[in-house]
């Protein structure tokens, strides 16, 4: 244990966690902690859904954000994945235009996993990162990388192996703040910046916070007021009615919103409970709830002058089946189509592979950086188009799928590992949400009962053993059953990492 007055750091330390550093990460927690835990309390208190009437003159202003640096004009293809070293040199090398590195949804956020992460970007910065693998491939960075993006956790988590003043700090401050603090001059002076996604927000008031944490950053590393560019992920149904406002608060500092499908999805599931969605396969972009929001994501951003990004391809090539890669491929395809004639100025892939896809799509599509002039006037979206449920089918084989998922990405984050290929799709937490958010839903409902959900577990999943199959099994069931929904499942699910922590010598 590290201690710094009233800083500690609670098991393996870092070379990044110096003094200097340390005392940082406090001044941000103790400037922006009481607020952030303010902030939490009030989404539990949030009833309805609509456009917010003391925010009008926002939504009817005429404003627009701040110019964005040369580097950040075109994002038409993005990568994203766990900030780990060989991902985070594929990803860089990969042909997309930026690489956001991921302390969020695809990374299971050991204290290992989150200082190992850190450590190598600050390398990836400086260009001298570098991995060989166990079967002794060497892996190292090009001369013409992608923009770097950083996404750190959502307000809702914590990091307990750092405390202040005895308790532990914001997992979003403390992720933003080492990064940050490390790297954001030699950043500006390689010609780009301190870029970041912003995940899970749910009002302009927890974007506001984010706003002030960027200022009080800034002028207490001694960079100019501005250089943080972020682009916030709407994957919050709360956050859809407050677009819109969310650029107004991060104008300075703003690069834009994205469709943050899967997570949207997941939220629509656990804001909307009286609603039954069909099974997760049919619940596509073009219909429903999601097709509206996505219209507006563009329409707003396109009228303040920012970037609306589109969201996630989940499929990944298929080595061993020619047939079956070439049916993935074209899902792709047809996606990111859809997303370069709706207006997006880029879109995101979970797999290098797919890179050259989307790419030549968009290519083919734009005629300059991005589709900025596309200013969308046609789209009207009403607050109850937001809240439409699409038309659709719950089947078995769609319950099954979601039992199976959820398991099997549970088993893994247990282990450490948030992004895990999974039935031909790269499956990270949002994506696990939505499984056992689903299926909660159908148990409330009394379309499903703990009966047959048990047959699942114990029937079809019967020859998951080993690893930690039990724990995994045990942990989605609770999770279903309860009578109250559990926010966010990795909630939870973190208490079994620092248990294992505290356990390991």
């Amino acid at each position: 244990m590290t201690q710094h007055a009233e800083v500690k750091v609670v098991g393996k330390s870092s070379p990044l966690l110096g003094t200097e550093a340390l005392q940082f990460l406090a001044g941000l927690e103790r400037s922006f902690g009481e607020r952030r835990r303010e902030l939490l309390a009030r989404r539990a208190s949030r009833k309805g859904f609509d456009f917010l009437p003391e925010t009008a003159s926002v939504r009817s202003g005429d404003w627009r954000i701040a110019k964005v640096p040369e580097c950040l004009l075109d994002r038409r293809v993005e990568i994203t994945g766990p900030a780990e070293p060989k991902m985070i040199i594929n990803a860089l090398n990969s042909g997309a235009n930026v690489f956001m590195a991921d302390f969020e949804d695809s990374m299971a956020p050991s204290w290992r996993n989150v200082l190992t992460g850190q450590e190598a970007l600050l390398d990836a910065v400086r260009r001298r990162l570098a991995f060989t693998s166990p079967e002794g491939k060497a892996y190292q960075l090009t001369d013409t990388p992608a923009v770097l993006f950083v996404r750190p956790r959502g307000w809702h988590l914590e990091e307990p192996h750092l405390q202040v003043d005895g308790r532990a700090m914001s997992a979003s401050l403390f992720d933003f703040g080492l990064f940050f603090f490390h790297n954001a001059k030699e950043q500006l002076a390689r010609g780009a910046g301190p870029f970041f996604y912003l995940p899970k927000l749910e009002s302009h008031l927890e974007a506001r916070l984010w706003n002030d944490v960027f200022v009080f950053a800034q002028e207490a590393v001694g960079v100019p007021r501005g250089s943080i560019k972020a682009t916030c992920l709407i994957e919050t149904l709360p956050a859809a009615f407050e677009m819109d406002e969310i650029l107004y608060e991060l104008r300075e500092h703003s690069a834009g919103l994205n469709c943050g499908r899967w997570d949207y999805i997941f939220s629509f599931i656990k804001t909307q409970p009286d609603a039954l969605l069909p099974d997760r396969a049919q619940l596509t972009m073009d219909k429903g709830f999601l097709r509206a929001y996505v219209q507006k994501l563009i329409q707003t951003c396109h009228r303040r002058g920012a970037h609306a990004m589109g969201g996630m391809a989940a499929q990944i090539p298929i080595k061993d089946d020619p047939a079956a890669n070439e049916a993935a491929l074209a899902k792709v395809r047809a996606d990111k189509q859809r997303e370069v004639n709706d207006g997006h100025d880029g879109t995101w892939v979970a797999h290098p592979g797919l890179v050259s896809v989307a790419k030549a799509i968009f290519d083919e599509h734009l005629t300059g950086k991005n589709q900025l002039s596309v200013l969308r006037e046609d789209v009207v979206v009403t607050r109850e188009e937001l809240l439409r449920v699409p038309e659709g089918t719950r089947t078995e084989v769609g319950l099954k799928h979601n039992v199976r998922v959820g398991v099997r990405y549970l088993e893994a984050w247990l282990r450490g590992n948030g992004c895990v290929p999974l039935f031909h799709l790269m499956e990270d937490a949002a994506t696990a949400e939505i499984s056992r958010a689903q299926v909660w839903n159908q148990l409330h409902h009394r379309v499903l009962t703990t009966a047959q959900l048990d047959a699942i577990l114990e029937g079809d999943l019967k020859d998951l053993t080993g690893g930690r199959f039990a724990e995994a099994k045990a942990l989605f069931r609770e999770l279903s059953v309860a009578q109250r929904f559990e926010p966010f499942l990795t909630v939870p699910a973190y208490q079994r990492l620092i248990q294992d922590e505290a356990l390991t010598p």
